[in-house]
Formats: C-alpha cells, structure tokens, sequence
C-alpha cells in the first residue's frame, strides 16, 4: 500500500473558512475519485495552520489512476480555481509502511 501524506499550511485566520469550503466542495468529489481517506487533521501544537489528510493506494498505479479521473472532474477543477492563492506552502510524500508496521486502511 502507498500512504499519501499532504500537508497545507494556511494564512493566519483563513482555516475555518477553507475547512468549510473543502468539507463542502473538495471533500466530496475526492471521496468520489481518491476513495480511502484516513484521516484530515488540524494542527493544534507545533506548526500552526496546517491542515493534514492521509490517503490511502493500492499503488503507485492506484494513484496514479485515481488522481487522473479526480483532475479530469470538472467539479474539481473549480474547487482547485477556488484554492488560488490560499496555501503559504504544501508539502507532499508518498509513504510505504515497513514490514512490521500495523496496516491502516
């Protein structure tokens, strides 16, 4: 399985406010196209305004394919239009577990 970890980091007082706006627009047509959503969270110590969401592959191929068909969907392309301009930074990896990890799905 593949992990993939996204960290956005957002301006001072604009979280509530994209939270809304991607549990509303982003959230649904993901769960659509991605499919396994682990978990999203909200940073509350460390690192402020950061919102973080694992998704869960197959594969690189699972990804890869999934991430196609959700960037061909017209409903996200005008939520993606929507974001411009509301990330300070966004940080992406793709993770594997090791051998004796537990497997989250």
């Amino acid at each position: 399985m593949i992990y993939e970890h996204r960290t956005y980091t957002l301006p001072h007082g604009q979280m509530e406010a994209y939270l809304a706006r991607y549990e509303r627009d982003g959230l649904p047509v993901q769960l659509k196209h991605l499919g396994r959503l682990l978990g999203f969270w909200v940073t509350e110590i460390g690192p402020l305004n950061q919102v973080v969401h694992i998704w869960v592959y197959d594969s690189h191929a699972d990804r890869e394919r999934r991430r196609i068909a959700l960037d061909a969907d017209p409903v996200w392309t005008t939520f993606k239009e929507g974001n411009r301009g509301s990330f300070l930074q966004q940080d992406i990896k793709l993770m594997r577990a090791a051998a004796f990890s537990p497997r989250f799905v």
